[in-house]
């Protein structure tokens, strides 16, 4: 049987979190952007739950092996990688089949591919250029910047979460704690999609909910932070930097259904959650194994 966390250790973890995040926080209200500062503000705090994991470790004399800092198998970063690339296709493919949002958006390709410097403008050369351009360099600040939140939320919180609750609890959860973190921007900054506050924050806590329990799987599968930290800069990039910018509103319909505060991609990514949640078994019966081998999750 493994022994269970100290009960201190995850207060002290939100405790720090707060703590953390509470200037970041401050700055993004009072600009109104989660892009001010040059978007230094929200690295900041997209950084905070993860030094707040290592501040804790560090107060609590802990392993720095709590976090899973070791790659692990390959097979599971580039499942990290994959995974939202087919949660987020299939979502919007069903938005534009269903005339919910349009595409291709020409003003927004004549945009981005001035920002590129490109002299390309036909969709059917730009958007495949386009996908795979951005798929792979912009996934480098997308990890990098994941990765504070990953260690805090996947690397930290989930395995103790898990180990005290069990996997279902630990998934609402952490998915929860995660999606209020997120509340402050939707509230008080321009976090949306335009669509009313309540709306955004109902469909976004539910998407966030589901990527949380595919996450908290690739962590105790792979015993590993870095697919779920792959995972994170893949979700921000196919949704925020690739298939929203290529969707054209189609009324006020399109902000409800759309990127990540619309109905459709908590539907997508709560199947994917479902098929993994079957599989919660193996994920922390692989936890518990590593935790009996080597103290750590």
């Amino acid at each position: 049987m493994t022994e269970r966390p100290a009960r201190s250790i995850l207060p002290t973890f939100f405790a720090l979190t707060i703590a953390f995040c509470a200037l970041p926080w401050a700055l993004i209200i009072y600009s109104g952007d989660v892009g001010g500062g040059g978007a230094g503000y929200v690295y900041a705090l997209m950084w905070g739950p993860g030094l707040a994991a290592i501040a804790t470790i560090w107060l609590k004399k802990r392993d720095i092996g709590l976090l899973g800092l070791g790659w692990g198998r390959s097979r599971y970063p580039l499942l990290g990688y994959l995974i939202p690339i087919g949660y987020s296709a299939v979502a919007y493919i069903l938005i534009w089949l269903t005339g919910l949002g349009g595409f291709p958006n020409m003003e927004n390709i004549g945009k981005l591919a001035a920002g590129l410097g490109w002299g390309i403008t036909d969709p059917a050369l730009f958007i495949p250029l386009f996908i795979l351009f951005i798929g792979t360099t912009s996934m480098l600040t997308g990890i990098a910047s994941g990765l504070g939140e990953e260690i805090g939320w996947r690397g930290f919180m989930a395995p103790q979460l898990v180990q005290r609750f069990g996997f279902t609890s630990a998934g609402l959860l952490g998915g929860l704690v995660w999606a209020a973190w997120h509340f402050p921007l939707i509230l008080f900054a321009n976090y949306n999609f335009g669509a009313p506050a309540w709306y955004s924050i109902f469909c976004f806590t539910i998407m966030v909910t589901f990527v949380g329990f595919i996450m908290q799987w690739l962590r105790l599968e792979s015993g590993s932070v870095w697919p779920a930290a792959i995972m994170h800069g893949s979700h921000n990039v196919f949704i925020q930097t690739i298939f929203t910018p290529l969707t054209f509103a189609r009324g006020d319909q399109t902000a409800y259904a759309i990127d990540e505060f619309g109905f459709m991609l908590p539907i997508v990514t709560g199947v994917v959650a479902f098929y993994l949640w079957t599989k919660r078994d193996h994920a922390v019966a692989a936890m518990n194994e590593r935790i009996a081998r080597t103290g750590n999750p």
